[in-house]
């Protein structure tokens, strides 16, 4: 083909071949599943499925042989006199190139208005079994190709798997032993996301993933003692290669931090933090932790090696410095992040993980906009990027049907394996500098093998190419089997081979505009194979995925290129670097704008079931959606009105969601939002505007309530305490709405949470006032006095729950007690203070502290509450509320209802009128 062209660069369109060829997609499947399947697999029963899949393939490979070697035996030596095969004559073979007769009964078939049969119109007799045995022929080969394959797959995934359970580790894992040993990172430092247990966050932690070469050093633990790991204690020099999971705690919850001064604890771990987040991969250093076995089985660990942060313990010793090629891509990663940090917060963040996979300034609220929007694989370095890359070299994505020369290496004269050969150099560098994640190694191995097809001239077929990757990689590392990163890449590209343009050219044909066609396609059929595993993640689908993946779409290519560009640039031009970053920060804006806007929309996603099931229940949905579909295009009307409803379902007028949903119910005074295990409540204080008291645990759940109550305006947030199940969620409540000021209390612990409230509060210009015991406020109908804390506190509380802020609020007659997570002394002490005239007969009571069991019984029989609500989560692991205090509430004449049980609540009326409301 391209030697027949008479160029040196090769034919710009050359002869294209039979139809797409899908005989590798079974045996990559095969190995896929066997894979799967078989790493949890004994080595035994590994080698047992891998013996029984050769034998059977063999018995196919050899009746086929011994057919074929039968029918050549049966074949007559001569033929007739005008050339016409006849019984006992041979069927010669048609020459190459030559169209072979219609003999006299394919025509009579013909003629008699049936179609010719798969043999009618061949010679009878010989070339009718050849052919038959040709095709009988092939499905054996195609069922042994797959038997090997699972056979391949299967061992390699045996031995895999075996690593995890052979040598020390795993033994000293399961005993908690503390060790001595010398680890090889093989990924990324990188700091693990704060999760909200309880009232605290978890503290900040470095999480990277190594190997064990060797343990210097290990004995029984201390706790435990030596009779505890007994045939264990001692291992001194061994080696080994074992992977583990290494959890740096940098930063321990202390009580009593606020009276830490300057050089303390807290310095201490933010050096032990910054030390082990300017590793490189390939470097082994020496460590002492705890060894513990992996969380949750099926994992690529062997064991959990825990370091704690004591005094700066857990500083690395480095005893091996990393390999050549890491130092470079170490060096090219942090030009890139030098080149962008004069940038915007948000294209700051972005560049570095649109560019290198770098996601180190990605903040929590930035992340969860991608998520709920399913932008988040702009955030990853994926085959997208090498996809752009190779585009700038060979031409375009969509010519990968011809050999086409469209790219910068025809312009430059580069011959055609030369230009194979710079890919690969490209391809082999992409993998080093962006990590060989699931995505990057799939996309490298897909590009590898449309490389070599370029480089020996033949088709580009990408459907072959990309089952040999997923063949090859699946062999090399079988834990990509389990890997949802892999499989959504996988499905993703499968659905721009295949799906992409089938729909594309059906909306061509019914006018739509050929671009605009390809990237409605792409979206769509992206979305459609992808969605079912993104739920099984989230258990919720999202309704502007498609919408934003097209906004999206035409600038992620140029601030990939101008990315690439700052990152090969920075090492050598910082001031040329710096006008590149420049210059790409305006698309990189463009995409977390549409992430921001689209995950701000009330309606932006909708929960679904997660798992499997809810898996199989979104892929019939959409099968039927787009059987539906189908017939849309053809009446356009109908297509505006199903566009108009889903605008209508995703911005959520506050009126028409009223008037459907019956939420929130019209004159409602307070609203208790559904957040999990925490508080937040609302306020009515006008059309959009509210006073929110607390923001529990999660930003997006407070996010969404705020929304479906239409808040928009917030003259006041009131924060009762600083426990993470009240602040946490404070970045959902300031998203997108115009904040007054933020409210708290003086008790400034933990110190950690109140750092994150100063830091959210900095960043969005929100001044922090304190609140005190005596003060009154208004705004329009509603007024509102703090009970708690005072403003001396004497003794001091024994802890944050003690120095909740108190209200009375009242709005049309009611009168609301706001509680926080005051405990029986605080309780106690606010019976007797100057505001204990003014508690008995509430009519709504927000019960203290989840509603648990520490509750003074004096103050409960006082404010004798008509209406008592508790914030808590479904299946708390605390018991709230405790049947005792519902108890006692319902002994006061009291309704009570619970947010894990009747979700969120709203309460309207008067007080002569009470009203309530469970959405």
């Amino acid at each position: 083909m391209h030697a027949a062209s008479g160029s040196r660069l090769g034919a710009s369109h050359p002869r294209r071949e039979g139809p797409v060829d899908l005989r590798l997609v079974p045996p990559a499947l095969a190995a896929w599943a066997t894979a799967a399947v078989m790493l949890d697999a004994s080595p035994q029963l590994a080698g047992g499925l891998a013996l029984g899949c050769v034998l059977v393939a063999g018995v196919l490979l050899g009746g086929w042989g011994s057919r074929a070697r039968r029918g050549r035996a049966s074949v007559p030596p001569e033929g007739g006199r005008d050339g016409t095969p006849v019984r006992g004559e041979p069927c010669f073979e048609r020459p190459r190139g030559r169209a072979l007769n219609v003999p006299r009964d394919r025509a009579q078939g013909s003629a008699q208005g049936r179609p010719p049969g798969p043999t009618q119109g061949l010679p009878a007799g010989p070339a009718r079994s050849r052919a038959a045995g040709a095709r009988y022929g092939w499905s054996r080969t195609a069922g042994a190709a797959v038997l090997l394959c699972a056979a391949a797959a299967g061992v390699s995934a045996g031995l895999h798997g075996a690593d995890l359970r052979r040598g020390p580790v795993p033994v000293l894992a399961r005993e908690y032993v503390t060790v001595t040993a010398e680890v090889e990172l093989t990924s990324d430092p990188r700091l693990a996301r704060p999760k909200v247990t309880g009232n605290h966050m978890t503290p900040d932690s470095v999480l990277i993933n190594g190997e064990v070469r060797n343990i210097v050093a290990g004995g029984p633990d201390r706790i435990g003692g030596p009779d505890r790991v007994a045939g264990v204690a001692g291992v001194a020099g061994v080696a080994t290669r074992a992977p583990v999971l290494v959890i740096v705690d940098v930063g321990e919850r202390r009580s009593e931090g606020r009276r830490t001064g300057g050089g303390g604890p807290a310095d201490v771990g933010r050096g032990v933090r910054q030390a082990w987040l300017g590793l490189l991969p390939s470097t082994r250093v020496r460590v002492t932790g705890r060894l513990a076995p992996a969380l949750t089985g099926g994992d690529r660990i062997a064991a959990v090696l825990r370091l704690r942060d004591g005094g700066g313990r857990a500083m690395p010793s480095v005893v091996r410095q990393p390999s050549a090629a890491q130092r470079i891509a170490g060096r090219l990663r942090a030009g890139l992040r030098e080149a962008t940090d004069g940038l915007p917060a948000d294209a700051r963040a972005l560049l570095p993980g649109l560019v290198v996979g770098d996601t180190s300034r990605i903040t929590p609220e930035l992340d969860e906009a991608f998520k709920e929007t399913d932008l988040a694989h702009t955030l990853a370095v994926s085959g997208s990027n090498l996809t752009i890359m190779l585009a700038l070299l060979l031409g375009p994505p969509g010519l990968a049907q011809q050999v086409e020369r469209r790219g910068l290496a025809p312009r430059l004269g580069i011959p055609l394996r030369t230009t194979a050969l710079l890919g690969g150099v490209l391809t082999l560098g992409f993998v080093v500098v962006c990590r060989p994640d699931p995505s990057v190694l799939r996309a490298a191995a897909c590009g590898a093998v449309v490389l070599l097809a370029l480089a020996t001239g033949r088709r580009r077929s990408l459907i072959p190419a990309l089952a040999t990757a997923v063949l090859l990689l699946v062999l090399y590392d079988p834990w990509l089997a389990r890997s949802y990163g892999f499989l959504l890449s996988v499905l993703a590209t499968g659905a721009l081979l295949t799906l992409a343009p089938r729909w594309s050219a059906a909306l061509r044909r019914r006018g739509v505009p050929p671009r605009l066609a390809e990237a409605l396609a792409a979206a769509g059929a992206a979305q459609a194979l992808c969605a079912p595993v993104v739920a099984v993640l989230s258990a919720r689908v999202s309704l502007v995925a498609v919408p934003c993946n097209l906004l999206v779409e035409f600038t992620v290519a140029p601030a990939t290129v101008l990315g690439f560009a700052t990152l090969a640039t920075a090492p050598w031009a910082m001031p040329v670097a710096k006008a590149l970053a420049w210059c790409a920060s305006w698309p990189a804006e463009w995409i977390a704008g549409v992430a921001r806007t689209g995950a701000a929309l009330p309606g932006a996603g909708v929960d679904w079931p997660g798992g499997w099931g809810g898996a199989l229940l979104l892929a019939l949905a959409t099968s039927v959606a787009v059987l539906l579909g189908r017939r849309l295009l053809r009446r356009p009307w109908l297509c505006a009105a199903c566009a108009a409803l889903l605008l209508l379902a995703v911005v959520r007028p506050p009126p028409l969601t009223r008037v459907l949903t019956g939420w929130p119910p019209p004159g409602w005074r307070l609203a208790m939002c559904d957040v999990g295990q925490g508080d937040a409540t609302v306020l009515a204080a006008g059309d959009g505007t509210g006073v929110v008291v607390d923001a529990g645990p999660d930003p997006a759940l407070v996010d969404r309530c705020l929304s479906r109550l239409g808040i928009t305006r917030i003259p006041l947030v009131v924060l009762t305490h600083f426990h993470a199940d009240h602040v946490a969620g404070l970045p959902g409540v300031l998203r997108g709405r115009a904040v007054g000021a933020i409210e708290t209390t003086g008790f400034a612990e933990p110190v950690d949470q109140v750092a994150f409230v100063r830091r959210e509060a900095e960043a969005r210009g929100v001044p922090l006032v304190r609140a005190a015991a005596g003060e009154r406020r208004r705004l329009g109908p509603l007024d509102w006095e703090v009970l708690w804390p005072p403003a001396r506190q004497v003794p001091e509380p024994e802890g944050p729950n003690d120095a909740s802020v108190t209200l009375l609020v009242r709005f049309a007659g009611i009168r609301m007690l706001l509680l926080g997570d005051l405990e029986p002394p605080a309780q106690q002490a606010l019976a007797r203070s100057s505001a204990a005239a003014r508690l008995g007969r509430v009519d709504v009571l927000k019960v203290a502290h989840h509603g648990s069991a520490y509750q003074d019984p004096d103050l409960l029989r006082a404010v004798a509450p008509r209406l008592a609500l508790i914030s808590a989560g479904a299946d708390n692991p605390y018991g709230h509320p405790a049947p005792g205090t519902v108890a006692a509430l319902e002994a006061t004449g009291a309704v009570v209802l619970r947010t894990d049980r009747d979700g969120a609540l709203a309460v309207a009326g008067t007080g002569t009128e009470l009203r309530v409301a469970g959405d």
